[in-house]
């Protein structure tokens, strides 16, 4: 980590950029949620690049903004260094990273990372996990790790109770490929904006969507 890390300002500067320029360069990066009870850090080991409306300049099929501004995804249009965390399947919550100017649509998804502080706290919510390399190896298990749901999405990531170390240098090998889960054009190889620490053992498994099957109309 850096011995004098940047300021928030400088932070938020450095996220104001291209989400697909940022993604690379925020592995390594620990992030830190400090809640009433204990503190957890994580080294961000794989993320997920996701964009803008279909209207906009960089129009990404396969992120939540695609259709344009909602509640739910109103992080997303704010300032970069915010959270943006979402439900899905009724049962998990995923954590990201806002990225780009105010206004406009793009974060970074929190895919898999390593718990380098707060083991225990971490186990306690993940007691399903069967090494330490497993708890945060997901999006899902990642947020649960760090104790976080949808009552955080918004809140900003570089101010108390949270916080966001930038690594001091280069971590090892990139590798990249297409984004895990995603249907349609957004999970082809076209937007192949998922990023992650080459052999890094907490970096999650490549799932493709599964193909949508439309009901044929009753005759």
């Amino acid at each position: 980590m850096n011995e004098s890390a940047p300021d928030a300002g400088t932070l938020r500067s450095f996220l104001s950029g291209d989400a697909r320029e940022l993604a690379p360069q925020l592995l390594g990066a620990v992030l830190t949620h400090q809640s009433r009870d204990g503190a957890v850090s994580i080294r961000l080991t794989e993320v997920e690049a996701y964009l803008g409306p279909e209207d906009s300049l960089h129009p990404d099929p396969g992120s939540h903004t695609y259709r344009g501004p909602t509640p739910r995804n109103a992080p997303m249009f704010g300032p970069a260094g915010h959270l943006y965390v979402y439900f899905t399947y009724g049962m998990h919550h995923c954590t990201n990273i806002v990225c780009g100017p105010a206004g406009v649509a793009s974060a970074l998804l929190l895919r898999a990372g390593e718990v380098v502080d707060g083991l225990e706290l971490a186990q306690r919510r993940r007691p399903t996990s069967r090494t330490p390399a497993d708890l945060a190896s997901g999006p899902a298990r990642l947020a649960k790790a760090l104790g976080l749901t949808t009552a955080d999405s918004g809140r900003d990531a570089l101010a108390p109770p949270f916080g966001l170390e930038l690594p001091s240098c280069t971590s090892g090998p990139v590798s990249t490929g297409p984004r895990v889960g995603v249907a349609g054009a957004g999970g082809s190889a076209e937007y192949a904006w998922r990023f992650w620490l080459t052999g890094d053992p907490t970096v999650s498994k490549y799932k493709a969507a599964k193909p949508r099957i439309r009901k044929q109309p009753a005759r």
